[in-house]
């Protein structure tokens, strides 16, 4: 497809954060294996689901895949004898759903390509790559000054977006990075809009955003050239990796874990939080901040990727802010970023779960502060602090920033009014998800309630004394309706209460009453 092609009609822009869950839910044994019916569902919508078939060699592909990321996954033993034995089977079923489970709720696993591709085949069957290299053929018809070096392979985490090592053909030398972006669910720019926001970004010069080089899109996809960095990016600093490796061998299981010293927490929070500043003050959407995303230089972090709301593109951390409602603005969202770069920063590793319940011994006392207003379970309640709360508080407010570059960005009134038009769309969206997943929860919840063992014995419980007090109830009355029939005979034998014009009372004289008679009537039989 040319570049500047449109894409095919009615093309859907999948959300490739939204976490996919997988239940194993049969076994069945054909002549020589054994095959595994899985159900695979997106998000928490029981309806976005379906099944695949896997068996064990195909889980054995995948883990052979993943090693590169040198975790240790709990993949079940191969055996070679009796592994079709009805016991064995049932014990692997086991193993291999928990290894699903871990696979699913790593962050960084579950959104990688080969993860995707195992429990989502039909989603996830396009070569992005081969793709990508069709766009930038042809980009470079029209702009033959550029060459390609080098494809960096799967040096980010993004499925649909892909790096190139470039240079200038009258300048050998110097490197620059091409990235080709496929467009996002969060894609609400007019297509005229849209291009003439990523052009402009070229024109955005502070001292604390990586600058781009060149930057054109159309109505599929957009293209993005900067210069390379032998040094790498923030994430790459803190785990001591190398820029070009491949994400999931760079950050998955880090040899090191270390934090950077106080000075260096201070100095690059800083300066995060006065771009961040700069860019809600121009009523620039972001939305992407994370370690990978802040390039190094010198003592000097710059932003990247400043594009990717306006591609529409999901966040790196879209699968942990969407479930707390109250981060529901596009600045609630980069604060909650913020908060989880600070933690890489200061402990040299991602938190283990969000909320964050105590946090380790800290560089100061400020960095537990700062981390406590945005990832407790107490801020997360209430919301996030904004950006100007940040800049004052004792960790970064004494910190002396020394460039004097001018901030430059000028956007035409036209698209500020689009670009808050989209960040809306984007809020309303988050806010819709978010609500979904509350709503799942609380069922879920409720669900749970009900089918504990102790309220199960609590509804028997009340069941039993429902029926006893029914049973009383009812016997209690008949023995008041037998008592007044009696009281009546009675009186009415002595001195009759009718008038002449009134009917006689029939007789009772003469009526006899058993046993059985004056004995409750059975509780069955009101029903």
């Amino acid at each position: 497809m040319a570049f500047m092609e449109k894409p095919p009609a009615g093309k859907v822009l999948l959300d490739d954060t939204v976490p996919l869950t997988a239940q194993i839910e049969a076994s069945q044994s054909l002549h020589s294996h054994t095959e595994y019916i899985i159900r695979v569902q997106r998000g928490v919508s029981t309806e976005n689901s379906w099944q695949i078939v896997r068996r064990y060699s195909d889980f054995d592909l995948l883990n052979n895949s993943l090693q590169i990321s040198t975790l240790s996954l709990p993949l079940p033993p191969k055996k070679l004898i009796g592994n079709m034995e009805r016991e064995f089977i049932a014990e692997r079923q086991k193993g291999l759903q928990a290894y699903l489970d871990v696979i699913t709720t790593h962050h960084i696993l579950s959104n990688c390509e080969l993860v995707k591709k195992f429990l989502d085949p039909n989603s996830y069957s396009v070569n992005y790559t081969e793709i990508a290299l069709q766009h930038v053929s042809m980009f470079f018809r029209s702009e033959p000054k550029w060459e390609v070096v080098e494809p960096l392979k799967d040096i980010g985490w993004r499925i649909r977006k892909k790096y190139f090592l470039m240079k200038i053909k009258n300048q050998p030398k110097e490197r620059l990075v091409l990235s080709w972006a496929d467009l996002g669910p969060d894609k609400y720019l007019s297509d005229r809009d849209l291009q003439y926001a990523v052009k402009l970004l070229s024109s955005c010069s502070h001292p604390y955003i990586y600058k781009i080089t060149f930057a054109t899109a159309n109505e599929s996809s957009a293209l993005v050239i900067r210069p390379f960095s032998e040094k790498g990016t923030l994430k790459d600093l803190i785990y001591k990796a190398k820029p070009k490796d491949p994400f999931l061998k760079k950050y998955c299981n880090p040899k090191k874990i270390q934090g950077l010293e106080l000075q260096q927490i201070k100095t690059y929070g800083r300066q995060i939080l006065e771009v961040l500043k700069f860019l809600h003050e121009k009523g620039f959407p972001y939305g992407h901040l994370h370690s990978a995303n802040v390039m190094l230089d010198g003592d000097t972090c710059k932003l990247l990727d400043l594009e990717n709301s306006l591609l529409g593109l999901p966040s790196f951390y879209r699968s942990y802010f969407s479930q707390f409602r109250k981060i529901n603005t596009l600045e609630g969202v980069d604060v909650h970023c913020f908060g989880h770069l600070l933690y890489e920063m200061t402990y040299g590793r991602p938190p283990d779960t969000i909320p964050v319940e105590s946090f380790p011994p800290a560089p100061s006392v400020f960095v537990v502060s700062v981390l406590e207003s945005i990832l407790t379970c107490e801020a997360l309640k209430n919301g996030m602090p904004t950006v100007s709360r940040l800049l004052q508080m004792p960790l970064f407010s004494d910190v002396l920033l020394t460039n004097s570059e001018k901030p430059q960005f000028k956007i035409p009134t036209k698209l500020k009014e689009a670009l808050k038009i989209s960040k809306e769309c984007i809020e309303k969206r988050l806010t819709e998800e978010q609500k979904l997943i509350h709503q799942h929860r609380r069922l879920t919840r409720a669900q749970s309630h009900h089918g504990s063992e102790e309220e199960k014995k609590k509804r028997k419980i009340l069941a039993r004394k429902k029926s006893k007090r029914s049973a009383n109830e009812s016997g209690e009355e008949h023995s008041a309706k037998y008592s007044n029939s009696n009281n009546s005979a009675g009186s009415g034998a002595s001195s009759p209460l009718t008038s002449p014009s009134s009917p006689t009372p029939p007789s009772t004289a003469g009526i006899k009453f058993t046993a059985s008679d004056l004995l409750p009537i059975p509780f069955n039989t009101l029903f």
